[in-house]
Order: C-alpha cells, then sequence, then structure tokens
C-alpha cells in the first residue's frame, strides 16, 4: 500500500524500529523516537544494502 502524507502522519513510534514501505524499495523507518527517515533498499553483488535519504518532513513524500 502506498504511503500518503496522511497515513505518515498517523504512525506512532513504537518500542522497536517499524518499517513502512511505499514500494520499489522505498521505505520509511519510525523509530522509537519518533524520527521518521527515508530509507532506498537494494541488492548489489547479492548483497542488501540501504541508502538514506534524510528526514520527514524535511525530505517530503513528493
Amino acid at each position: 500500500m502506498p504511503l500518503t502524507d496522511t497515513r505518515i502522519r498517523a504512525l506512532k513510534p513504537g518500542e522497536k524500529p517499524t518499517k513502512h514501505g511505499d514500494g520499489g524499495g522505498l521505505l520509511l523507518v519510525v523509530n522509537p523516537n519518533g524520527s521518521k527517515l527515508w530509507r532506498m533498499v537494494y541488492r548489489y553483488g547479492g548483497n542488501q544494502k540501504q541508502l538514506g535519504f534524510g528526514a520527514w518532513p524535511d525530505v517530503s513524500l513528493a
């Protein structure tokens, strides 16, 4: 299910970091301290890697 601005605002932090996918490897990670960080997960050479894009709302959904 694609992320929307309303859905992102409704996400609450838990005891552990939670990952919410938007499709194509794009994730929004919600940390226990309340920060929401954009990550891209991909594979290179058979190994899974992560690339960080920044924090939401500084880096918007658009």
